[in-house]
C-alpha cells in the first residue's frame, strides 16, 4: 500500500485554512466570515442512484453518506441545508460539470486519480473504499477476480472500475457499460449480466436495500483502493476551505456518525477516516 502526499504548498494552504476555520467559531457552528453566505444558494453535485452514497428518493429527498458529507461541508462554508441545490453528477459528466461551473463542488463517489487531477482539483480524501463485485447470491462460479474472464461484467460509463478489471485482473471479461448502476443492477437480477463492479461502499448500499436482501452478495475482493475526494474547479479557493471542514467533521465525531447511519445496516466494514491530502494507492 503506497501513500501519495500533497505538496508542501498545498499542505501550508490547508494549515492556514484550518487555522482560519478555528478562529471566531463556536463548538458546532461556522466561522463568522462563512456565516455571511447564509441564504446564498450553493450547487452541489451528487449521485442520484446510489443507495447509501447518494440517492434521490421518490419523495424528492436526498440521502446517503456523500449527501451527509456535502451537507456538513456546506454548513461549514456558511450555507444552511435549504441553501443547497442538488445536481445529478453521473460519472462521465463530473469533470465537465466542474469545468463549466455548473456546480460549486462534487461529492459523488469521486475517486481521486492522476488523470482527473489534470482536469479538476480535489479536497480530501474523505473515504477509502475498495473495488469489489456484486454477484447473485446463488452464483458460486465467481470466487476470485480471474473468474470474471468470459463473464458479462457491468459498470457505468466513465467509471474506472470496469477498466481496472479489464486491464489488470480479467482481460477477457465481457465489459458492458450502462448509464447508471441501477441499470446494471437490473441486468444482474435478470441474469443479463453476471457481475456488477464498482466500489464496495456502493455495492453494499445496493445489497442492503429491502427489495434486494438475500438476492446478491459481495465477492469480497479488494481489487483497488478508491480515495473519495470532493471535486472543485481547478484553482478554486474552496479546496482549502473544504479540507478544513472535512478535518472538523472527523474530529467532532460527525464523520463516524454518518458512516454508521449510512453503512451500518449493510454491515459494511469501512476503513478509518483517511488523512486529508494522503492518497492510498
Amino acid at each position: 500500500m503506497k501513500l501519495r502526499k500533497v505538496t508542501v504548498a498545498a499542505a501550508t494552504t490547508l494549515v492556514l485554512a484550518l487555522t482560519a476555520a478555528g478562529c471566531g467559531s463556536d463548538g458546532g457552528g461556522t466561522s463568522s466570515g462563512a456565516s455571511s453566505s447564509a441564504g446564498k444558494k450553493i450547487t452541489v453535485g451528487i449521485k442520484f442512484d446510489q443507495p447509501g452514497i447518494g440517492l434521490k428518493t421518490p419523495d424528492g429527498k436526498y440521502t446517503g453518506f456523500d449527501v451527509d458529507v456535502a451537507t456538513y461541508v456546506a454548513k461549514q462554508l456558511g450555507h444552511n441545508p435549504g441553501d443547497i441545490v442538488w445536481k445529478e453528477s453521473k460519472s462521465a459528466d463530473r469533470e465537465t460539470l466542474l469545468q463549466r461551473g455548473d456546480v460549486d463542488f462534487i461529492a459523488a463517489s469521486y475517486s481521486i486519480t492522476p488523470a482527473r487531477e489534470q482536469k479538476v482539483d480535489f479536497a480530501g480524501p474523505y473515504l477509502l473504499a475498495h473495488q469489489d463485485v456484486l454477484i447473485r447470491a446463488d452464483d458460486n462460479s465467481i470466487t476470485k477476480p480471474a473468474d470474471l474472464n468470459s463473464k458479462k461484467l457491468c459498470s457505468v460509463t466513465g467509471s474506472t472500475s470496469a477498466q481496472n478489471v479489464k486491464t489488470k485482473l480479467a482481460p477477457n471479461a465481457q465489459l458492458q457499460e450502462y448509464g447508471g448502476y441501477s441499470e446494471c443492477l437490473t441486468g444482474l437480477e435478470n441474469k443479463v449480466i453476471d457481475a456488477l463492479t464498482t466500489d464496495d461502499s456502493i455495492l453494499a448500499g445496493y445489497a442492503a436495500q429491502e427489495q434486494f436482501k438475500g438476492k446478491f452478495k459481495l465477492g469480497g475482493f479488494k481489487m483497488s483502493n478508491e480515495n473519495y475526494g470532493i471535486g472543485v474547479p481547478e484553482g478554486s479557493e474552496l479546496k482549502a476551505k473544504i479540507n478544513a471542514a472535512l478535518e472538523k467533521m472527523v474530529s467532532d465525531g460527525s464523520w463516524d456518525a454518518a458512516v454508521k447511519k449510512n453503512f451500518g445496516p449493510a454491515n459494511y466494514q469501512n476503513e478509518p477516516a483517511p488523512k486529508i491530502g494522503v492518497i492510498v494507492s
